[in-house]
């Protein structure tokens, strides 16, 4: 953690999807976190484990079967319990910025990126007048590395890694408290996934920077101080399957399994000394080409169809009889028979 105050704070977050029949599925259940300004926490796991439907769940994006349980306080405003009004009009690109999974369907299909981009500028920063709006734009483009010369084009004109950039630069546009990164990365290169998450990672770290020098300015300067103090305290929410991103920008990491947040711990330990001490963690890094590229065997529960107690035991090569019962989250893993740690990583985290 950074020590200051969070800017996002999870409590208790549960998703529930009721079906036909009478069945429900568990897409997230009893998520717990914060995200503090100054903060990147990448949360990361199999597809399905729930990581969009969490995002989801934070801007009120969740299809009408949906229940949802706990909190999610943004400041003041939860999230999970504002209307829709609020979440249009005050918290949609003001306070959360989204970097959607599907970038094409998020795009309006019929005007030019341009339009749009200029169209989120005018009515996020204010900014007026045509030659105003129109380096505004570009300005903004350029964040997210989409070429000036595209701007013009329409989003079925646009390859999927364009269009990945230019929902990215739509995101940025409010420089919002929260930004929520949902696969930013997908259809991207690696140069591009690197530079596409240090602009990420830049948003939040530009607004840091302004805090600590804002500390040190005299009384006569307090007014301008005062002036930036709703834009001090960003943080980024990052959703990936690309553990390799994960490692260059967060500063802690949230692994999800089959709903569940399993371990919650600090990116230096976690791919680093000690490593995970979850054994679904130790496998996804496992798992990788540059590491011992040993597949995770079996595949994950319904989550229509959950156990009762660890949902990752019957993949697991250290399960015994206890994880017949759900494991809390203790320290940073939620498992019966976690991986050695080192007590001072512990402590850390």
């Amino acid at each position: 953690m950074t020590g200051r105050t969070p800017v996002l704070s999870v409590r208790g977050l549960s998703v529930r999807f009721l079906m036909p029949g009478g069945r429900g599925v568990a897409a997230v259940t009893d998520a717990h976190f914060d995200v503090a300004g100054g903060e990147c926490l990448a949360l990361i796991g199999e597809s399905g484990c729930g990581k969009s439907v969490l995002a989801s769940a934070l801007l009120g994006l969740l299809p009408g079967n949906a229940q949802t349980a706990g909190a999610a306080l943004l400041g003041d405003l939860d999230l999970l319990a504002a209307d829709e009004r609020t979440l249009a009009r005050t918290v949609r690109g003001r306070l959360v910025g989204l970097v959607p999974q599907s970038p094409a369907a998020h795009l309006t299909p019929v005007r030019t990126i341009r339009s749009q981009l200029e169209e989120t500028v005018a009515e996020l920063t204010g900014v007026r007048g045509r030659t105003a709006l129109r380096a505004a734009a570009e300005k903004a483009a350029a964040r997210a590395a989409f070429p000036t010369d595209h701007l013009d084009r329409h989003p079925h004109e646009l390859s999927g890694g364009l269009a990945q950039r230019a929902a990215t630069a739509l995101a940025l546009v409010g420089d919002a408290p929260l930004l929520l990164a949902d696969e930013p990365t997908t259809g991207l290169d690696r140069d591009l996934v690197d530079r596409t998450v240090d602009e990420l990672r830049r948003h939040v770290d530009t607004a840091h920077d302004v805090d600590k020098a804002d500390s040190a300015d005299d009384a006569e300067n307090a007014e301008n101080a005062d002036n930036t103090a709703d834009h001090r305290d960003r943080a980024l929410l990052m959703i990936t399957h690309d553990l390799a991103a994960a490692e260059r920008v967060a500063d802690r990491i949230a692994v999800m399994y089959a709903g569940r947040i399993v371990e919650l711990t600090r990116a230096a330990d976690f791919f680093g000394a000690p490593g995970p001490r979850h054994p679904y963690s130790r496998g996804l890094l496992d798992a990788l080409p540059d590491r011992a590229f040993t597949p995770i065997p079996g595949l994950p529960p319904e989550l229509g169809a959950l156990p009762g107690g660890c949902a990752f035991a019957a993949r697991c090569d250290r399960a015994s009889d206890a994880c017949a019962v759900q494991p809390p989250l203790t320290g940073t893993a939620a498992c019966h028979h976690p991986h050695a740690a080192l007590t001072e990583a512990a402590d850390r985290a």
